[in-house]
């Protein structure tokens, strides 16, 4: 639902998959929310400090690494980022944990980008009962957040027949007006999504190759559709194995993408377990994504010749 508090002055919006948008809210003291752009939104992982021997097994979030992927993103080109969505491991930080996780991504986004043209913040705010939603609503705003997620909907089942009729749905409810932001769940279809008329995708492998995600965009915009196609082929390879091994596959992936350290970015929080990065489930993932590897490593290149 929708807060009716002055104090939860958030748009509301489901988490991955489809994003809602109400600019026309019966309450006066609600702001007319901006849709949201178009393109790539990034569910970002949880970064937790390293063990040491006289430490929890789960330390503290690593507030300097979320804020250096925070900054890679952005140099990327995405259009938007999710805190505490699918891939950050919300369930498993405290409200204070969850307050400071927002505000370094906030910070960053303030430091790295035109204020004129903020950024999107997409905070997961979803809980157990409206009371506590309501209060992680606030608590994300103040945080500087931009925007709630709070529903369960979500296209990650990569049916675009039903990625075609919400689209659909939602200019007709919307009397034609293309503001209801809609959007794949993840990476492997890109491109069919935005051919029934998707904005954008919300995918967690856009951590790892988040130029490539945003460059399949940019071709279909362009109308050039076998380039497109060619690169939605070699990210839907290394979607896949992002699927099978989940959030906990997307952190054991990010040393080799980005090189980050192993103990600050791929530690997820007990009971779950980091992949061994000598065992068959690593090995599995760098043959998979060398592929796409190869090619957000060009992409990155080509950004840095072209200023």
């Amino acid at each position: 639902m929708e807060p009716s508090s002055p104090t939860t002055n958030l748009p509301i919006t489901p988490p991955s998959g489809t994003t809602v948008h109400h600019p026309n809210h019966h309450h006066n003291h609600q702001p007319n929310p901006v849709p949201l752009p178009r393109g790539v939104y990034v569910p970002m992982p949880a970064f937790f400090q390293p063990s040491t021997p006289t430490s929890l097994p789960d330390d503290t979030i690593d507030i300097p690494a979320t804020q250096r992927h925070t900054a890679r993103l952005l140099a990327a080109g995405v259009s938007g980022l999710v805190v505490h969505g699918s891939n950050g491991e919300a369930v498993h930080l405290s409200r204070r944990e969850r307050r400071a996780a927002i505000e370094a991504v906030a910070d960053t986004v303030r430091h790295e980008t035109d204020s004129h043209a903020p950024v999107p913040i997409l905070a997961g705010c979803s809980a157990q009962s409206v009371r506590e939603t309501l209060e992680l609503c606030r608590e994300a705003r103040e945080a500087g957040a931009t925007h709630a997620l709070d529903r369960g909907v979500k296209l990650t089942c990569g049916n675009t027949g039903k990625l075609a009729r919400v689209v659909e749905g939602a200019l007709r409810v919307r009397a034609g007006r293309d503001d209801f932001f809609v959007g794949g769940g993840s990476a492997d279809f890109i491109l069919q999504g935005l051919v029934v008329g998707a904005h954008g995708t919300i995918s967690g492998f856009a951590n790892l190759a988040p130029r490539a995600c945003v460059r399949i965009g940019e071709l279909f915009e362009e109308g050039r559709l076998k380039e497109a196609r060619a690169l939605q082929h070699e990210v839907a390879k290394g979607d896949w194995l992002a699927i099978r091994y989940g959030f906990i596959g997307v952190k054991a992936a990010m040393p080799y993408f980005h090189g980050e350290s192993e103990d600050s970015c791929a530690v997820p929080r007990l009971p779950f377990k980091r992949l061994d990065q000598n065992g068959q489930g690593v090995r599995e993932i760098r043959e998979g994504m060398a592929g796409v590897l190869e090619i957000e490593r060009r992409l990155a290149a080509e950004a840095v010749g072209g200023k």
